[in-house]
C-alpha cells in the first residue's frame, strides 16, 4: 500500500472506560483513557541520543516475520531504558513542537516507554484554552496494521455516542454497520443502552463489567443488553461479538427539492475501502443529475489523506483543482524526514490511488462550486482537510451541525518494539496557506445532533437544516426542545462524544523513500 496511510487500527480501547474517566474529572479530550500522570519533581532531563542508535533495542524482542515488510522483525535484545531513549530521541527529532517539550522530564520516573511518551509533548494551549496537542497517543502495532488495512474489528456493529459521561450517563447508538449483529437485531440509531449484563449503564459502578461487554476480546463472546428505542419501547436481547468489516460510505441517495435533486451520502471513515465506495457513490449521484450535495461527515474522524484528496477532487470543478494544492505539509525546522517541497505537497488526485480501485483510473467528477457538510465534534483530521482544501480553491463549503474537532495535524506513525507511536509531525495547510484551525471550524448553521431520526432522513435535524440552507440561503431557527438543549451540551466546546479510539481521529502519511 502506497501514499497516505491513515487511520486507526488499534482495537477500540476506550469503550466505557471513557465513562469512568470523564465521570471522575468532568471533561474530555481528544482520545486516551488513562488519567494523566503527575509531573515528576525533576530539575534536569536526561541526555538525548539519536533515535537510530537505540531503535529496535527491545525489552521483549519480537520473533518471526514482519507482515509489512516480509522480512524478519528488526528487534534486538534491549531494555525498557533503551526503548525510553528511543522515544526521547524520536520526539526531539520529529515532533512538530519539539522545542516546546519540557526539558526536566526524567525517563526513570516513568514505568514504561508509553508512560514516558505520554508526557513528551507541548504544554501549550489553543486560543480557547484547550491543549494544543490533544492527539498524542500509541497503539499496539499488530492491531493497528490489521485495522488500517482491512477495516476489520471485533464487536457488535454499532457505534456509540456518549451524550452524558457523568451519572446519570446517557449512551446512544449513533449508527450501525450493515449486516452486523446489532443491525440484524433491528437496533436503530438513537437506541439508548439501559443495562449491560444486568449492570445499570446510567448509574452503575461496575465500569469494568461495562467495558468488558462493550469491548469483547474475541469473536463469539455473548453479552446481554436492555435497550430503549427512540419510540420509548424497551426490550432485552443478547449480542454475540463477531468480526466487523466497516462500511465507510453508506446510504447514498437523492432527495427531491424545489431547487432540483440533492445528493446525500454518509461518509464515516477514510478507510482504504472508502475509495471504491466513494467512486461508486459519485457515479450514482452524477447519473442522477444532482444540483447540490450534502456529505454527512459528522462522525468521520479521519483516515487516508489520499482518499480525502480524491473526494475533494470528485466534488469540485476542474478549474478549482487543476494544478492546485490539496494540502501542503509543514514540518519542524529540522525537516526530519528530508522532505522536498514536491513531496510535502499533496495535489487534488484526479486518478485512483490503488487502495481499493486499481491505481490510475480517472475519477468521476461532480463539478460543484458549492457543497454542504454535516459536522460535529467528531468530524476530525482528514475530514477537516476536505473542508479546508475545498475552501482553499474557492469552493463554498457550508457546515451544518457543530464545530469540528480542530486537528490540522498529522503523523508518520512509527513502530518500535511492537508499539506504534503517533507524535504530531506536520501541520497541513491548503492552497492559500491556511491551516490554523486548532479549535475547529465553526458551523455555518449550528444544529444539534438529532438521535430521533435515521441518518439520511430528510427530517433529521442536521440534514433538514442543510436542505433549508441550500434552498433559502438562510439557517433555520434554532430548536429549543429539551432534547436539543441536552445534545447541544454534549457537543459543547467541541468535545467528541463518540466512544472510539484516538486512532480514528487522525490523518497519516507514509514517510518519503529518502527518510532516514
Amino acid at each position: 500500500m502506497r501514499g497516505v496511510r491513515m487511520w486507526d487500527a488499534a482495537r477500540r480501547v476506550m469503550g466505557l472506560a471513557v465513562l469512568a474517566v470523564l465521570g471522575a474529572c468532568g471533561g474530555g479530550g481528544g482520545g486516551g483513557v488513562a488519567l494523566p500522570l503527575a509531573a515528576p519533581a525533576a530539575t534536569a532531563g536526561d541526555p538525548i541520543v539519536a533515535s537510530s542508535t537505540v531503535a529496535g533495542q527491545c525489552a521483549a524482542p519480537r520473533n518471526g516475520v514482519d507482515p509489512d515488510t516480509g522480512a524478519a522483525f528488526p528487534d534486538q535484545p534491549g531494555s525498557v531504558e533503551t526503548e525510553k531513549a528511543w522515544v526521547r530521541g524520536w520526539i526531539d527529532e520529529t515532533y512538530l513542537w519539539f522545542d516546546e517539550v519540557p526539558t526536566n522530564l526524567v525517563a526513570a520516573n516513568y514505568a514504561t516507554p508509553i508512560d514516558y511518551f505520554n508526557v513528551l509533548k507541548t504544554p501549550a494551549l489553543t486560543a480557547s484554552g484547550r491543549p494544543k496537542d490533544r492527539f498524542h497517543f500509541t497503539a499496539d502495532t499488530a492491531s493497528y496494521r490489521a485495522l488500517t488495512q482491512s477495516g476489520i474489528d471485533i464487536g457488535y456493529g454499532f457505534e456509540l455516542a456518549l451524550l452524558s459521561a457523568a451519572p446519570p450517563r446517557d449512551v446512544r447508538v449513533a449508527f450501525l454497520e450493515p449486516g452486523s449483529p446489532a443491525a440484524q437485531q433491528g437496533i436503530v440509531r438513537g437506541t439508548k443502552l439501559i443495562t449491560i449484563d444486568g449492570i445499570d449503564v446510567a448509574a452503575g459502578t461496575d465500569v469494568a463489567g461495562l467495558n468488558a461487554a462493550l469491548n469483547p476480546a474475541k469473536v463469539g463472546e455473548t453479552h446481554s443488553f436492555s435497550l430503549r428505542a427512540p419510540d420509548g419501547s424497551e426490550r432485552a436481547l443478547s449480542l454475540t461479538a463477531t468480526s466487523i468489516t466497516r462500511t465507510p460510505v453508506q446510504n447514498v441517495k437523492t432527495i427531491a427539492t424545489a431547487g432540483g435533486p440533492v445528493g446525500y451520502m454518509l461518509f464515516n471513515e477514510h478507510l482504504a475501502t472508502a475509495e471504491v465506495q466513494l467512486v461508486g457513490a459519485v457515479n450514482q449521484l452524477k447519473s442522477a443529475g444532482i444540483a447540490d450535495l450534502v456529505i454527512d461527515m459528522r462522525y468521520n474522524g479521519g483516515g487516508y489523506l489520499d482518499v480525502a484528496s480524491e473526494l475533494a477532487y470528485m466534488v469540485a470543478p476542474d478549474a478549482a483543482t487543476n494544478g492546485t494544492v490539496f494540502e501542503r505539509m509543514q514540518f519542524n525546522r529540522k525537516n526530519p524526514f528530508h522532505v522536498t517541497p514536491a513531496q510535502a505537497t499533496l495535489p487534488f488526485y484526479s486518478t485512483s490511488r490503488g487502495y481499493s480501485v486499481p491505481a490510475g483510473q480517472p475519477l468521476p467528477k461532480l463539478g460543484l462550486s458549492r457543497v454542504t457538510v454535516l459536522t460535529g465534534p467528531d468530524t476530525c483530521s482528514a475530514s477537516e482537510s476536505v473542508v479546508n482544501s475545498l475552501r482553499g480553491v474557492g469552493v463554498t463549503v457550508n457546515l451544518v451541525g457543530g464545530a469540528t474537532c480542530g486537528k490540522p495535524y498529522g503523523f508518520f506513525p512509527q513502530d518500535n518494539c511492537g508499539t506504534t507511536y503517533f507524535a504530531i509531525q506536520f501541520q497541513g495547510v491548503n492552497q492559500q496557506g491556511f491551516g490554523d484551525y486548532g479549535d475547529g471550524f465553526a458551523p455555518t448553521c449550528a444544529v444539534a445532533d438529532d438521535f430521533d431520526h435515521a441518518l439520511g432522513d430528510p427530517a433529521e435535524g442536521r440534514l433538514a437544516a442543510a436542505l433549508t440552507l441550500q434552498g433559502t440561503g438562510a439557517c433555520p431557527a434554532a430548536g429549543a426542545s429539551k432534547a436539543d438543549i441536552t445534545r447541544s451540551k454534549a457537543e459543547a466546546g467541541g468535545t467528541p462524544y463518540l466512544v472510539r479510539s484516538p486512532v480514528r481521529e487522525i490523518r497519516l502519511v507514509s514517510p518519503p523513500a529518502n527518510a532516514p
